[in-house]
Order: structure tokens, then sequence, then C-alpha cells
């Protein structure tokens, strides 16, 4: 850990408990407390106003503070200071909510000892200067935050929890390729995370954005783990992805940047190491060039090295569409589930890419009256319905929804309020949160982007009564396709539409229905009992396979 002097407040209002942490940090071999403390939030914030404090231990529960209130204003005066949250036994779903808006970590006082007391905060600098120095994403908050709350309410091992919260490895690369105009040459950054390793090879896909960044990679690496977990598939997760804007490239350019990303990360990618798929930005077309640069190196054809290419090159039926249908799967049955006639629903489509579209047309077959959609550059709105065959028709000419005269122009954000049964956000992270949530009127949030609800927003929909298909279930057909993929390649035995559908339906439910039973025996929204469900998996294969060495 950098440094061996750790400067560190402590507000705590309790004289005994104040004194017993001070004894506990003096005994510490390494970092070595310069402590001081507060016993009120007053002199907390005058002591952090005057001296610079790398580290805070707060007590939620003081004279003149008291609950979350006190965190929060903490955290927006002082919004890169780690904290630690120091809890009461009856107050740890407190402090637990506390983890959930940004503190690094919450410890029980009634539990502590020296070496965890240590250990825990050590882990909360490290995880806190990470952040900030490499892992500041919206994205990568929300995935931790979310397994935070799943690991408190299932009360999962303090080692396990440790452990999972950063990936396996990261590979991080920055390569040269050539632009059409040969005298110009680009250099991007690209990665490669592969967040577990314990269930199989890693599996996840490549998204070429000019946003890709670190967190956001590691967030979706995370987020496969517990989606291949809760279908019962042999993978740990995985991402990758380059940071370019992929629409500004010519063809050439982008197969020479997916030649070189490929040959710079060859060393951790293959069929029983990790096995890439297409996602934002890509598609089966950089998929054929990423397997032919391996197998080229390979001195032979390797087809199962990734998955989500061209039929003809081994790639699957149904894998295109795979995600889109999986998720009107689902929505089938959650509209069983909840009593719905999907024949006199409607619905909205954010997202009018691969996953959004095929959901949309898989909806329309149907009976649901789809009455908008959007993509990047607009939101297409029509009450009496919109022909999903004429929008397609309409961007396979065009490339984009713009200009299309079967509706009126909306936001996006106009879209997201439209009141309709069936909402699914497909686009990107963090669209439905904490200022428009309220607004949202829908009975059923299917989930086909990744990210796409936070936090806060999950709890005011769950006051509202509305049933949400989280992404971790809800888009989890795509990979699963992609294993059945990845079974066809390795075993060189190719299997029918028919059969991949059938398949893919029956592995979709079996997580659906294990994750109600779950969400209703213990009284979880459905989100948390799908995480809880994936976690548990992983966790059991984890201490089956103990510790090496």
């Amino acid at each position: 850990m950098p440094g061996t002097n750790l400067k560190t407040l402590l507000i705590e209002d309790n004289p005994l408990h104040s004194r017993l942490i001070q004894e506990l940090l003096a005994k510490s071999d390494g970092p070595e407390f310069e402590v001081d403390s507060a016993g009120t939030l007053a002199d907390g914030l005058n002591r952090l106003a005057a001296d610079g404090y790398e580290l805070l231990l707060l007590d939620l529960v003081l004279p003149d503070s008291e609950d979350l209130e006190t965190y929060l204003r903490v955290r927006a005066a002082y919004p890169d200071l780690t904290v630690v949250i120091l809890s009461g036994m009856e107050d740890i779903k407190l402090a637990a909510r506390a983890v959930e808006a940004g503190a690094q970590d919450y410890l029980v006082k009634s539990k502590l000892d020296g070496p965890l007391l240590v250990r825990s905060i050590r882990y909360a600098v490290e995880r806190s200067r990470a952040q900030h120095a490499e892992w500041e994403s919206p994205m990568f908050r929300l995935a931790q935050q979310q397994f935070l709350k799943a690991a408190h309410l299932m009360g999962l091992d303090d080692n396990i929890r440790q452990r999972l919260l950063f990936p396996q490895r990261t590979h991080v690369v920055t390569f040269p390729f050539r632009r059409d105009e040969h005298r110009y040459v680009e250099t991007v950054a690209g990665y490669r995370i592969q967040h577990l390793l314990t269930m199989g090879p890693t599996k996840g896909g490549v998204r070429y954005h000019h946003d890709v960044n670190l967190g956001e990679v590691t967030a979706l690496a995370m987020w496969m783990t517990w989606k291949c977990a809760l279908m019962d598939l042999p993978f740990g997760g995985a991402k990758g992805g380059v940071r370019i804007d992929p629409t500004v490239l010519s063809r050439s350019e982008l197969q020479r940047l997916t030649r070189r990303y490929t040959s710079e990360i060859i060393d951790v990618i293959g069929p029983q190491k990790d096995i890439p798929a297409p996602d934002m930005g890509t598609d089966e077309n950089v998929m054929a060039w990423m397997m032919d640069t391996y197998s080229h190196q390979m001195g032979h054809t390797v087809p199962a090295v990734v998955t989500g290419k061209p039929v003809v090159l081994g790639g699957s039926e149904g894998r295109r569409e795979a995600t889109g249908r999986g998720l009107v799967y689902l929505v089938e049955e959650a509209a069983r589930h909840i009593g719905m006639d999907l024949g006199r629903a409607t619905a909205v489509v954010q997202g009018f890419g691969n996953v959004g579209s095929s959901a949309a047309r898989f909806l329309e077959a149907c009976g649901v009256r789809v009455v908008g959609v959007s993509d990047v550059t607009t939101g297409i709105y029509n009450p009496d319905g919109l022909s999903v065959d004429s929008l397609l028709r309409h961007v396979d000419e065009n490339r984009v929804l713009e200009g299309y005269k079967g509706g009126d122009a909306v936001s996006n954000r106009e879209l997201l309020e439209i009141p309709c049964d069936v909402l699914v956000p497909a686009a990107i992270q963090n669209q439905i949160n904490a200022d428009n949530a309220e607004r949202i009127s829908c009975r059923i949030l299917a989930e086909g982007a990744n990210g796409p609800t936070t936090l806060e927003a999950d709890e005011i929909l769950q006051e509202k009564g509305v049933f949400v298909l989280p992404d971790v279930l809800g888009n989890a057909g795509g990979v699963t396709v992609s294993y059945f993929e990845w079974v066809q390649d390795t075993q060189n035995y190719m299997w029918t539409l028919e059969e991949i559908n059938d398949r893919l339906r029956q592995i979709l439910l079996n997580g659906f229905q294990r994750t109600i039973q779950r969400s209703e025996r213990d009284g979880l929204d459905i989100r948390t009992a799908a995480l809880i469900e994936g976690i548990h998996r992983v966790t059991q294969a984890k201490l089956m396979r103990g510790l090496f060495p």
C-alpha cells in the first residue's frame, strides 16, 4: 500500500468505541495511523477543512446529525475522501445504504479486532485510490454498489466479497493503426478484462465506442460473471473494448484496427481461455476478422475463439437476434406472472440497434402494439402503433431513424416517459435515474441494455410496483446462444434454429423461475434476487476449489 503514514480522522461520539478503535490502530504493523478524533459532525467537518486527511472513520448516529444525512453531508463536502462507516448491529442496514451511496465499506463496531480493522481500511483506501486513478466510471460504481448490496443481504463471506470487487486479470494496451491516408497513424487504448477465472474460460463482448474506459469495461465484465452464473453457463465474465468512434472509420480502417487489437490481446484469448463476442460498435464482421487473425497466428482455423461470427465461419443460427429474442421470452413469462395480456399491451423501445430492433420485432409478433422507438438521432411516437417492418426498412436505407414519417418526433427523455405496458431500455447505461423514475409509467421494465437503471431509480420503481426484468437476466440471451455457438464449434456439430431457440427458452425460463422463487422466499426485489443467485453459484465454486497455494 503506498505510503506508510495514513492520516485518519475518527468521528465517533462514544468514548469507549473511540478509544478501542484508536488502540487497535496503534497496534498496526502497517500502515501506521496518525489518528485525530471528533465527537460531533460539526467538529469533524471543521477538522477536515483545516487539515488534509486521507481516511475518515464515520459513525452515522451523532449528537448533531443522524442516519444517511451524516454521510451525505461529508460526501458533498469531500467527494474524494475515503470513508469507512462505523456501525452498530442495529444500524447495519443504514451502513449498507451509505455504501450504496458511495462509502468505501462499513465495519460493525462490536465485531472489530485489530487485523480485521486494519485490513478493511487498507482495502478501502486502495480501492478508493484505484477508482480515482483508473477505475472512475458511473457504470463501475453501479456494478460495485449492486454487488455490495447483494453481498450484504446474503451475508457473503468477507474474503469472497473483497475478491470479487475487482477483476482477476486486467489487460490494458495502447496500439497504432493506419488510416486510409497512410501517412496518418492513430494510437488508441484497448482493454480486455477477465473478472473471474474460477468457472471456466471467460466470456464477454468487445465494444468499440469513444467513451470506453477501464471502469466501464470492468463493470461489464463483472455483470457478465453474474449473468453466466445465473444461466448456469461454464464461463466467468470478461469484456473488451477499444476507445474509438467506429462510425468515423471506413471498413478497411475498421479491419486494420480489429486485427491489431486482436494481435495485442492474443495471449489472453482462446477457446479455453477467453472467448470474445460482438457488443456495441462491433458485429459479426469484426468477429470474423478476430477469428482470422487468431487463426493465422495458430497456424490453423480456430472457429471457437470467438462467437457471434457469420454462420458460414461456424457461427450459430439465431445468435444475431438472441438477446432481443431472449428478452421477449422473459417478457412473456413476466406478463404471465403478473397476469398481463400481451395481446392488449403497448410497448416503447429505447435504442433501435441490434437488441432494440429485435425486441421490437418479437414483441410485435406477440401481439404487442409498439408505440414508440428511438435511436441516437431521434425518437418516434405513434399512439396507434408503429410498423416495425417499416422502421427496419427505413433504418436499412438511411442507417438511422431520423426522417421516419410514420409518427411524431420526440426526444429520448420524452420517449422513456410515454405511458405503456412494456418499456425496453436497450440503449446505454443510466437512462432511468432518480430524476425521471417517478415519471416512468409502465408495468414491465425489460432491460435490454447493461446498467440502464440506477439504484435510486430501482427503489422508486419498486415502490411504484413496476416489475423490473434486470439486465443480468433480461439480456442474457446473447451470451446463452454464444455458449451454444462455442459448444457447436468445439464439437464440430451444428444445431438447427429450432433447437437453438428451444434450448434458449428453456435456460432463460429456468433462470427466471429460480430468480422469482428467491425473490418471493427472501422478500427481495428481482434484480437483487438475480444477483444473489449468480453470486451464490460463484461463491460455491470458489469455496469448493479452495485457495492455491
